[in-house]
């Protein structure tokens, strides 16, 4: 085992190892090349039985571990969505191990808790949340999306399913058939049952239809059926769509139904004026989460989850053992009470210092030249008579289609972009992801790197075209 010394002497070489590797990591194949079951077939079966020098265990870590990797923080990944990291979140990290705090309550850490309760009241300020609202740190969307359903559930039974489980409740819950698969996983985790999940047709532009959304709810009213959450998202996994929230707002306020906003990706965008569009009507809305830790430069994991009533909240998740009972209960953030785990990292601080170190004014400029540079690249996809735009650009994630004018059979169309994109990302010059929307093969490219630029998004482009062409041309 290293002692102090030691310590200070591998640290240092450690962060220079780290400082060159996101200098560099756009020269490395963005993903990995292994095949299955190679990795855990070069690992040992058994542990070591003596201790092994740090030396030995990170020449071991740059050859076994990283060519196992896909480079997320590479600015020729254009896939899924970003995964930001960037160098204020990475130093927060470090020091957050280092100091290796247990903040589930005040007492464990105050300033874990004071902090956490400071920077949600920034991040409400800057996406222009209402005042009414009050923000906790999740870990991911998932469970954020988990926390509204089981806090919709409590409040609708007046908190009686915590104590007595489910008595013949014939809850439903609605989101658009575009909406994220958290939200089933959720559904089904929270007892109410995947079949009560009803997923409402969405418009030309892959938005939830509010017509659809209540004749829907007014069927199930009509059958017994007690309409409990509708689930609203501002960009959609697929296409980034932006569900209609004024409508849907008034669809929920009528029917007194939970309204909870999956605006995990997109919300970001909130901190440009340009786009508070998207949440006209957030007075209306029970709860709201987004990730800075998909495009606001902070490592995963970090979910802001925001709730009007925060009273339902703590009385869903809130109990009080015997050796958890402090004198500063009531007067204090007890976050253990605000969400799933009673274990709570100290998430706060990389989203402080992120805040502190680019300033609105900083992310603002980097969330702008991301939607710029997808706007041009979009611009010139229209140009190229090849290919097609599959659906409008929302904000930074360009869905296209390579498309030949010889070819009209859409089944051939799918496995000609499927074949496309898997050579793409064989080349490890770029990564990126798919969906089908209609039934169309679409390639995804999303803009949101940290460190992207011009000169990545124009390469990679040329090589689609490129590698288009010596495929089928």
């Amino acid at each position: 085992m290293i002692d102090s010394n030691e310590f200070r002497k591998q640290a240092h070489h450690f962060v220079d190892w780290m400082a060159d590797y996101l200098e560099q990591v756009d020269k490395l194949p963005v993903k990995s090349r292994v095949n299955p079951g190679e990795i855990f077939q070069n690992l040992p079966d058994v542990p070591p039985d003596q201790p092994e020098s740090m030396n030995t265990v990170f020449e071991d870590f740059q050859k076994m571990i990283i060519p196992g990797m896909t480079h997320w923080q590479s600015p020729n990944f254009f896939a899924y969505f970003p995964a930001n990291s960037s160098y204020p979140s990475v130093l927060a990290e470090m020091l957050t191990a280092t100091l290796g705090a247990q903040c589930m309550i005040w007492d464990t850490s105050p300033v874990a808790a004071e902090l956490e309760e400071k920077v949600m009241n920034w991040l409400k300020i800057m996406l222009g949340l209402p005042d009414t609202m009050v923000g906790v740190i999740q870990d991911t969307a998932s469970t954020a999306t988990l926390t509204a359903l089981l806090s919709a559930r409590e409040r609708a039974s007046g908190y009686t399913i915590n104590s007595d489980g489910f008595i013949n409740q014939k809850y439903r819950v609605y989101c658009s058939t575009e909406t994220h698969s958290s939200i089933e996983k959720g559904v089904k985790i929270a007892g109410l049952g995947k079949n009560n999940l009803v997923k409402v047709n969405v418009d030309d532009n892959f938005r939830l239809d509010p017509h659809h959304l209540q004749n829907a709810i007014q069927e199930d009213i009509k059958n017994g059926m007690y309409p409990l959450c509708i689930i609203a998202s501002l960009g959609t996994t697929g296409s980034t769509a932006i569900d209609p929230l004024k409508e849907i707002t008034g669809i929920a306020a009528r029917h007194d139904i939970w309204l909870h906003v999956d605006a995990a990706f997109a919300g970001t965008a909130l901190i440009l004026d340009e786009y508070r569009w998207m949440i006209d009507g957030i007075e209306q809305v029970d709860s709201f989460v987004f990730n800075p830790h998909k495009w606001m430069f902070t490592n995963f994991d970090l979910s802001a989850y925001f709730v009007k009533d925060k009273d339902a909240l703590i009385r869903t998740f809130s109990i009080n053992p015997e050796y958890l009972k402090t004198a500063t209960a009531g007067k204090v953030n007890d976050y253990r009470d605000w969400g799933i785990p009673l274990g709570r990292r100290f998430r706060a601080l990389k989203l402080w210092f992120v805040i502190r170190n680019f300033g609105v004014k900083g992310l603002q400029e980097k969330i702008r030249n991301h939607i710029e540079m997808a706007r041009e690249l979009e611009k010139q996809i229209k140009e190229n008579q090849h290919f097609e735009i599959i659906t409008p650009r929302t904000l930074n994630l360009v869905c296209f289609r390579y498309k030949p004018k010889r070819i009209t059979d859409e089944n051939e169309l799918n496995q000609i972009n499927e074949r496309l994109l898997q050579t793409l990302n064989n080349t490890g010059k770029v990564f990126m992801s798919h969906t089908k929307l209609n039934g169309k093969y679409t390639l995804r490219m999303v803009i949101g790197q940290t460190q992207v630029s011009v000169q990545h998004v124009n390469k990679a482009w040329k090589l689609i075209q490129e590698t288009a062409i010596q495929l089928f041309q």
